[in-house]
């Protein structure tokens, strides 16, 4: 895995987990602005939203879905 992929895969998983960016961000150390940051520049490279966002909340879309058992899997290896 290319080592820069490895920080947002971790991210991007922390999140999915938590559903909410200040709780995985405080279990993964990470400032939350920083975590929301992460996120929003992966959506921004992957070119979708990977979560669809409801007050706090946050659930995975389509797109999100997918990636997760991926990025799990990578981040095992």
């Amino acid at each position: 895995m290319h080592e820069s992929l490895a920080p947002a895969l971790h991210r991007f998983v922390a999140v999915a987990r938590d559903g909410h960016l200040t709780r995985a961000a405080e279990r993964i150390g990470v400032p939350q602005p920083t975590l929301s940051r992460a996120i929003a520049r992966l959506e921004s490279e992957l070119g979708v939203a990977l979560f669809r966002r409801s007050g706090r909340r946050l659930a995975l879309t389509a797109a999100g879905r997918t990636l997760l058992p991926r990025a799990e899997a990578a981040l095992a290896e």
